[in-house]
This record gives C-alpha cells, sequence and structure tokens, in this order.
C-alpha cells in the first residue's frame, strides 16, 4: 500500500520546511553582523542572499478528531502564573486553532505546518461517524504539510488508513454526500517503521522533503514500536512495527546521501514532564531533566543527523532539550492533545551547509526562545471555513448525533479525571457487567474496563440547544468511540489477580494502567511498594469473598483487552468467549435503564480501590 503522490502545494511546503530544522545553534554565533536572513531568502538590491535563513515550524500532535472545542477538563490547559499558582484555560477547536496557525505564520515566508500524530481515531462522534473524513477535510483547510501516523491511525486497519490517505468513499457506507467523493490527504502521511509483513516494504511513504528557494528540509515519521499493544488484533494485522530508533536512523543516512542535511523526526511516542503547566520550564534544571519516559531514551539515541524531534502519544505539553548522541542540544517538543496548543519552533537554516544551525539551550522566562508552546485560545475570532465545515457535517449527523440516552445530575469525570479510579469508569464497567451478566448474554460476575479506553468526561453543563444533564448519542459516542465488540471470557482466579497485577508490572510499572471495575470487586493498591507487589493480594474480594485462585470466573470486558492489550497478557488467556453487543450499546442501554429527567444518575463515588500514596 502507497501513498498517493502530494499535491503541489504540500510537495513545495513540506520540502521546504524540512530543510530549516537541522543545525540552528553553533553557527548563529559565528554569522557576520547583517549575514542572517529573517526568512527572506534573498538580500536587498545586488546584495547576495543571507547565508541563513529562518524556516518556522509550526507543529501539534494527537488531535484525535477534536473539531470541536472539547468539552470539560479536557478541553482546557494549565498554565503557571508569576506568583507560582495555576490557572486552567479554556482552549481547542479547529476553528480557533486554524486562526492560531494562520495568524503565526503572517511575516514568515519559510514556514512548515506538521504534525505528531494521531489525527484521527478515538475521534468524537462529528468525526467518528464519518470515519474521519471530517478531520482529513479539516487538516487539508488547515495547510498541514506532513504529519507521522500514530497508534490510532490504525484503529480501522491499514486499509482504511489508506483510503484516508488515498481518497475514496467508504467501501461500506458509500459516500457521504451527495455527489461528493472524499479526496484524502492532500499531505503525506509518513510510516517508516510500519512495514508489510509479506513484502518488508513501508505502508506509505517513510520520509518526504519540503523545499523552497534552494531551502531543503526532510522529514521522516515514525510511530511507537509498541502500537501492537495497544491497537486490537484487527487493526495491525499483517503489519510489522520497527524499532523507533533503527528506522529513523536508517533514513537519516539515506536523506544525508541525497544532500538533505537538514532533518526533523516526527514520533508518535512522547514523554511525561515533570509539570502539567503548559509553560513549566522543561530545561530549569538542565537540559531535559524536566522530562522522563520512552522519548527520552529514544532521543538519546537518535543520530545527530536529526535536528529536532516533534513528538506525541502521552498528551503532554512539553519544550525541551535533549542531548544527542554527540553530547549536543536538541529540540523535543510535544503540543498536548485534542488541537489546544501548537508549537512554534524557529529553525535556522544555513545555506552553505544545508544544515540546521543548533542554538545553545537558553531560557527565556519558562520557555527556550528558538520553541514555544502557544494557547489555542477560544477568545480569537473563529476561522470562517472551518465553522462552514462544522455545520456541514453537523447537520450530516444530527439525527443520530442529538438523540437523548440518558440524564445525570453532575459532571462525571474520566478522561479528566487523574485518580486511578474514575467515576466514569466505575459506571461503564457497571453498565458492562450489567449488560452481560444474564445467563443467555455470558453469565459475568465482574466487569473490567481499560482507562485508556475512556475518551472525554460525561458533562453536565448543557451545549448548543442541549438541556442540562442531558447525555446524547453523540457525548457517549465521544465516550467510547471505538465501539469495541464485549467479550465474556472464563479466567481463573489465579489470571484475575495476575491481571491486577499487570496493571502496575511489567510494561506498565512506569506508566501504571489501573482498570477500572464493576460494583462488587474491590481491593488495595499500594503505591509506595513497587511491580506486582502493590496489588495487595489478600485484599481482592468480590461480593465480600476472597478471590479463589482454582475458581473460574466470567468476566466480562471489551475485545481490545480480551486479546491482551495493554500489557494484560492474563486477560488474553481467558477460554469459552462469547461475542456480546458493542461496548457503546451496553453503555447506552445502561443509562437509559437507571436514569430520567426527574432521576438523573449521580456521579459514582469511585470507592472500589483503596489507595495508598
Amino acid at each position: 500500500m502507497s501513498a498517493k503522490p502530494q499535491k503541489n502545494r504540500a510537495s513545495r511546503r513540506v520540502l521546504a520546511a524540512a530543510a530549516g530544522l537541522a543545525t540552528v545553534g553553533a553557527l548563529a554565533a559565528a554569522m557576520p553582523a547583517g549575514a542572517h536572513d529573517r526568512g527572506h531568502g534573498h538580500g536587498h538590491g545586488h546584495h547576495k542572499p543571507a547565508r541563513t535563513v529562518d524556516v518556522q515550524l509550526l507543529s501539534f500532535n494527537d488531535l484525535h478528531g477534536n473539531l470541536e472545542p472539547p468539552a470539560g477538563s479536557a478541553g482546557t490547559v494549565t498554565e503557571t502564573q508569576p506568583d507560582g499558582t495555576t490557572k486552567a484555560i479554556p482552549a481547542g477547536g479547529v476553528e480557533y486553532l486554524a486562526s492560531s496557525l494562520r495568524t503565526a505564520r503572517e511575516g514568515h515566508p519559510y514556514s512548515i505546518t506538521a504534525a505528531g500524530g494521531d489525527m484521527v481515531g478515538a475521534s468524537p462522534l462529528l468525526s467518528g461517524l464519518f470515519h474521519d473524513e471530517p478531520t482529513i477535510e479539516a487538516l487539508n483547510k488547515l495547510d498541514l504539510d506532513v504529519t507521522s501516523v500514530g497508534n490510532h491511525e490504525f484503529d480501522e486497519g491499514a486499509t482504511e488508513l489508506a483510503r484516508l490517505q488515498n481518497g475514496g468513499c467508504h467501501p461500506v457506507e458509500g459516500c457521504y454526500e451527495k455527489g461528493k467523493k472524499f479526496k484524502g490527504a492532500d499531505f503525506p502521511y509518513l510510516a517508516a517503521n510500519v512495514t508489510n509483513e509479506k513484502t518488508g516494504r513501508p505502508i506509505l511513504k517513510p520520509y518526504t522533503v519540503w523545499k523552497k528557494n534552494g531551502v531543503k528540509i526532510g522529514f521522516i515519521g515514525v510511530t511507537l514500536e509498541g502500537t501492537p499493544d495497544i491497537v486490537t488484533a484487527n487493526g495491525v494485522k499483517g503489519l510489522k512495527f520497527h524499532d523507533e530508533i533503527e528506522t529513523i536512523n536508517k533514513y537519516a543516512k539515506e536523506l544525508d546521501r541525497q544532500g538533505v542535511k537538514s532533518i526533523v523526526a516526527l514520533i508518535h511516542e512522547g514523554g511525561q514532564p515533570a509539570s502539567t503547566s503548559y509553560n513549566y520550564d522543561c530545561d530549569s534544571s538542565g537540559p531535559g531533566d524536566g522530562i522522563s519516559g520512552p522519548i527520552t531514551d529514544i532521543a538519546k539515541g537518535i543520530t545527530p543527523k536529526v535536528d529536532a524531534l516533534v513528538t506525541g502519544h502521552t498528551h503532554q505539553a512539553y519544550v525541551c532539550t535533549i542531548p544527542d548522541p554527540a553530547g549536543n542540544p536538541r529540540m523535543v517538543t510535544s503540543a498536548s492533545s485534542f488541537g489546544k496548543l501548537y508549537t512554534d519552533t524557529t529553525l535556522t537554516y544555513d545555506r552553505r551547509t544545508k544544515d540546521i544551525v543548533r542554538t545553545s539551550v537558553k531560557s527565556a522566562g519558562a520557555q527556550n526562545p528558538q520553541s514555544v508552546n502557544h494557547i489555542v485560545t477560544r477568545d480569537q475570532p473563529k476561522a470562517d471555513d472551518m465553522t462552514a465545515l462544522i455545520a456541514r457535517w453537523n447537520a450530516l449527523a444530527a439525527p443520530i448525533a442529538n438523540r437523548p440516552q440518558g440524564y445525570i445530575s453532575a459532571d462525571i469525570n474520566g478522561r479528566g479525571s487523574t485518580a486511578y479510579e474514575k467515576p466514569l469508569g466505575d459506571l461503564i464497567a457497571d453498565a458492562q457487567l450489567e449488560g452481560l451478566a444474564p445467563a443467555d448474554k455470558g453469565g459475568a460476575v465482574l466487569a473490567l474496563m481499560n482507562p485508556g479506553g475512556i475518551r472525554a468526561d460525561l458533562v453536565h453543563k448543557a451545549s448548543g440547544s442541549e438541556g442540562d444533564g442531558v447525555v446524547t448519542y453523540g457525548e457517549s459516542f465521544t465516550v467510547q468511540p471505538f465501539t469495541n465488540m464485549m467479550n465474556v471470557v472464563d479466567l481463573t482466579g489465579a489470571q484475575l489477580i495476575t491481571a491486577l497485577q499487570q496493571q502496575v508490572s511489567g510494561s506498565n510499572e512506569a506508566g501504571p494502567k489501573i482498570l477500572q471495575i464493576s460494583k462488587g470487586l474491590t481491593y488495595t493498591l499500594d503505591m509506595t511498594k513497587s511491580g506486582a507487589a502493590r496489588v495487595v493480594t489478600d485484599t481482592i474480594k468480590l461480593n465480600g469473598e476472597a478471590i479463589d485462585p482454582a475458581k473460574t470466573y466470567r468476566v466480562a470486558m471489551n475485545e481490545f483487552l480480551a486479546g491482551g492489550g495493554d500489557g494484560f497478557a492474563a486477560l488474553g488467556q481467558g477460554t469459552n468467549k462469547l461475542v456480546g453487543p458493542s461496548d457503546l450499546d451496553v453503555f447506552n442501554a445502561y443509562l437509559a435503564a437507571h436514569s430520567s429527567a426527574a432521576a438523573p444518575l449521580a456521579p459514582p463515588a469511585a470507592d472500589r480501590i483503596t489507595v495508598i500514596q
């Protein structure tokens, strides 16, 4: 499967921007006065072109089809104030993202816009209902030049990803608007480390080169090697995912041989900054000291031929410098998620060496002046073309999206909750247990829900014409957009105990993934300990009785967990599987059965897991 050729605009812009990222620092100090061109690429009068050109790199990541402003806590960014306090600022929405990017580009003739993956997938209904065609259309209007694939680009498999790139109407549902055929992405999706198992070749382009007036910048795009662990088996069938460092180094060498010395890596893998504030100074204690996680080791292993890393996946905000293998500082950025931030990075391109001049690390306030994260605020004018796009797709979605499913008395937080046990997680698990408990539905005695599958909060406050407390189909879809099929399997008590231990051990030890559990299941989580010992096994009880390692239990969960996803190998050992309805159908049925306008659902107490910190 290969990407379609880039359109002329995308081809020109992507080639011109990549050239700007490579060597920004050492040369800047060596430049004679007047030798630096602020982006115009031409001297005045009879003067020769300046030796260096500033190339603007605008980047973002993990949009996840959030065309409308995300609701609740998912739609805010945290900002540290001068007095040390923090403030939550509403942000995001493609109408505002478009305005922000277009304003930022003003006065920058050399400007590239790039993204770090997960542009689609786990999307709200406005985009997800139409297999993310609205988001691709919006990104085309945004003048996105290039993006890497992320794990969610594989939610519907490689064939559907190829359709998003190349165009064509959906093979099952057809075209959504009469007389209109989906055109596909104007920008290239890069998948350097994803190959076809049979041919060994990348399924999409591994890299692209942005060019303008002799400036060349190469972009290499990869997703995390562990994508198969966090995507359903059908989504990655027939594909092989390779090491990020080895892949990037391979193609950086290839670009270098082609004379492309300025290179940016778009990596759908990230880290955890020491602060959740977007304006946290990641380098306050030293280069890279303020960030941890997979991206730190990846950054340290990527060849110095690569000049900057645009990252994602963790939905965090950071602008850090992490030394490359030669010990030189290199910019590593991430712009949170859902279009709430964008990163503005200056790449000083040296026309003589064709490389980026990397600047030394100097903090200006709370950000490095060469790269800054900016809030996509909602107090700026909306982009009219995006408003029209949203209105057009909303009109198509309205008959389904506005159907009431249930009622709530207050916000029920899921994605926005920082607790291990989330109120919305309890609600979803209870819905799954109730839906799969009848003998003819599977006979489940407990249910488990993966926290990453909860994509939003249920927000009480009205949006649009909806009444306060009404949960519409669009809102419930946004919470659970994957529509995974429910499974009920046999697990022994020993396997169940092991699964609970896998929440905080193995691949999940550094970043615990705490399963959301249905009523009746209780236990203690002691986070002062390490690894599997964090789960206090003698406290694990079902309806007040200790779990018997030798006994068999019928357990409900979505097909992703039943396949061993998210590092839960023990759950993949289930037997005697029964396939039930989708998780979304089960959830909506529970809302309908347990709430009304007169008796709305209250947020669960979230008191099933006792946590010792």
